[in-house]
């Protein structure tokens, strides 16, 4: 059996100064909400690994899920929860820009690809 893990990545930009508040708010915020709803917290990353004044920093959220279901489940409460679309909103000013998407190991995308 392949490793049927699904990685999501929020991707986001900071306003300059801004990162350190973005992380606090995410982590206070919206990694509860996201682990109520299935998804596990991997890891956040900042980069660079300083906490800039004068200049934006890239926040990189790492989350999983188990199997295609759990990604669709998550996907759909995401979408329809308000609490989600409020975080977003309130953040809006420290976010210059910010993306996600989905991956998984190499190795299971062939299984994973049979739905």
């Amino acid at each position: 059996m392949t490793d049927r893990r699904i990685y999501i990545l929020d991707r986001v930009t900071t306003e300059p100064g801004c990162a350190r508040n973005f992380v606090d708010a995410y982590m206070s915020h919206y990694a509860p909400r996201a682990a109520r709803i299935g998804m596990t917290l991997d890891r956040v990353l900042v980069s660079p690994p300083v906490w800039f004044e004068e200049d934006g920093n890239t926040v990189t959220a790492i989350w999983t899920v188990t199997g295609h279901e759990q990604w669709w489940r998550t996907t759909i409460a995401r979408r329809f929860d308000d609490d989600f679309v409020d975080f977003w909103d309130s953040v809006e000013l420290m976010v210059a820009e910010r993306s996600r998407s989905m991956a998984a190991a190499a190795e299971s995308v062939e299984e994973m690809c049979r739905v």
